[in-house]
């Protein structure tokens, strides 16, 4: 009896100590442990981000068509004014000095016109009586060649005034013309956006037309965004954009967006300009190439400001409530792109994809992935040994 229950307690034993080996080996064997993501749906933008800068959408410098000293400013930065406004005036003394020069001149044109019209009537009537004594045979040949010259040489004095009046009027026009410009006025309605003269100072109009200050209609802003080389491929009219500024980036999500459509992309970058007519001289290496893409925007509000810095996102493509995976987790093989799934035995699956619209970290998957899918982000292995423990 004693030696059957002793047999029975070694077996349980050995059972045990069997059971306890196995446990053992399964806990410490080598596993591998899959990291996944639930594949959802979403909206996804594929962008272009790029920074720009505000500038009015219509605006005019205002410039001096004479020369001379400014004697009254009549606005300063900022003042509100309407098409017509008197904005400077310049000192008129040479130019109206020029004026009543060419007045007088004109008029003394008029009066040597009357004196020779009244010269070309005598002529006439002179004429006329060496005609009759012609007729009569009562006067000489030579008498009456002489009467139909002066006749001739008046009418030709006459025609000589007229296009003298003529070439004075037209200069007078000018003179007037350029008085005129001595009292400048607001060529469109607007805001002063700079004043670049002072009251007392002295323009020369000469070979170029001086700036003196700059209007600009603030309701509408035009932003000018310099796009990279690598990305401007992407941007082209009719692209959806939009822009924040500088002032609402400790807002995040809650700064406001502007929003717009690109009007143009500017077909060369406009460093180029400086190289029109000239040789073209080879890019250094290291100089980053850009070119402008411009897009406008409403201001009605006010709140944009010229020069201002956008930081501007260009929308290339766009889906909505797509099946949108992590590009983390994605093999790209040149054409072809895998992804690989734990199927419901928690096995691993590799599966052929057909992606659309991508942003920085994600992309649309058009074929291959489906909404509830465990998308596969990372694997590891454990295992491998024994660890002895240590009391």
């Amino acid at each position: 009896m004693n030696k059957a229950r002793g047999r029975i307690l070694l077996l349980g034993g050995v059972l045990a100590a069997a059971a306890s080996v196995a446990a053992l080996w399964w806990n410490t064997r080598e596993r591998i442990v899959y990291t996944t993501e639930t594949v959802k749906r979403g909206d996804i933008e594929a962008t272009v981000t790029a920074i720009g800068t505000l500038q009015p959408l219509r605006y005019v410098d205002v410039g001096a068509q004479v020369s001379g000293q400014i004697t009254r400013l009549a606005v300063t930065p900022g003042a509100v004014v309407k098409k017509g406004d008197l904005l400077v005036e310049i000192d008129p003394s040479v130019q109206r000095a020029t004026v009543d020069a060419g007045r007088a001149q004109l008029a003394n044109l008029r009066a040597q016109l009357a004196e020779q019209q009244a010269q070309q009537r005598l002529a006439t009537q002179q004429l006329a009586r060496q005609r009759q004594l012609t007729a009569d045979e009562a006067t000489r040949l030579e008498d009456l060649q002489t009467a139909e010259a002066n006749h001739a040489q008046a009418g030709a004095r006459i025609d000589q005034f007229k296009a003298q009046i003529d070439q004075t009027q037209a200069t007078l026009k000018a003179d007037e013309a350029r008085l005129g410009y001595t009292r400048i006025y607001a060529p469109m309605a607007g805001t002063v956006v700079s004043v670049d003269a002072r009251e007392g100072q002295t323009l020369n109009a000469t070979y170029q037309t001086p700036d003196m200050m700059r209007i600009a209609d603030l309701s509408g802003m035009t932003v000018w965004t310099e796009v990279s080389e690598a990305d401007v491929r992407r941007v082209r009219p009719g692209l959806p954009v939009y822009f924040t500024t500088l002032g609402g980036a400790d807002e995040g999500d809650k700064a406001r967006r502007w929003q717009g459509k690109v009007r143009q992309v500017l077909p060369a970058p406009q460093v180029a300009k400086a190289q029109v007519g000239a040789a073209a001289k080879p890019a250094m290496a290291s100089k980053a190439v850009t070119y402008t893409a411009l897009f406008d925007v409403d201001n009605a509000d006010g709140e944009l400001m010229p020069q201002m810095t956008a930081q501007v996102v260009f929308i290339s493509a766009r889906a909505a409530n797509a099946v949108i995976a992590p590009l983390s987790a994605l093999a790209l093989n040149g054409e072809s792109t895998t992804a690989r799934v734990l199927d419901a035995d928690g096995n691993p699956q590799s599966r052929n994809l057909r992606l659309g619209a991508r942003s920085r970290h994600q992309v649309e998957v058009l074929r291959g992935l489906g909404e509830g899918d465990r998308l596969i982000t990372s694997e590891a292995k454990t295992g491998g040994g024994l660890r002895w423990l240590q009391w």
